[in-house]
Order: structure tokens, then sequence, then C-alpha cells
């Protein structure tokens, strides 16, 4: 057996399986598990358990990224996500 005989062959369900591999995100100060790439805001929200009702931003680079309630993002672990209520509304 030489060296070469040895070596890991990766197959595409592999490397499907590492790309929807399950991370951690951070939703309002707490640990999410969430599915690898994209994903939909309401489904953060909903893993998150953030209402409806509110808005969620991302922080980039340690600034607030508003996201809008039909958006996706592309997860690929450690994102951090804030919500906070709808501004405009009457109280």
């Amino acid at each position: 057996m030489t060296s070469s005989d040895s070596s890991i062959q990766i197959t595409s369900e592999e490397t499907d399986a590492a790309h929807h591999a399950i991370v951690t995100i951070t939703v309002d100060n707490k640990p999410v598990q969430i599915h690898r790439g994209r994903q939909s805001v309401a489904e953060i929200k909903s893993l998150g358990h953030v209402p409806a009702a509110f808005d969620l931003d991302e922080v980039v680079n340690g600034k607030l990224v508003p996201l809008p309630d039909d958006g996706y993002v592309v997860i690929k672990g450690e994102e951090v996500f804030l919500s906070h209520p709808k501004s405009g509304h009457s109280s």
C-alpha cells in the first residue's frame, strides 16, 4: 500500500453534510443552534424566540445592520443578532 492508497476521499454527500452542519449563533445574548447556510430572517427569529412584531438586526463589524422580515442571511456560525420593537409604532 502506498501513501496515495491511504488518502481520504471526501464524497459530495460529505461535503454537503459539512455545508449544512449545525452551528451556533447568538440571538439576544442567547446561543441558538441552526443549520449553516442560507436561512430566512423569519427562521432565525423563530429559533431565537423573537416576537414577529420585533425587528432583527445583525451585528457586523460592531455595527447593527437591519434585516428585512422577508430577507435571508448566510449563516457560517458565530453570527450575532439583536431584536428590538419595530420603530415607528405608536404606543
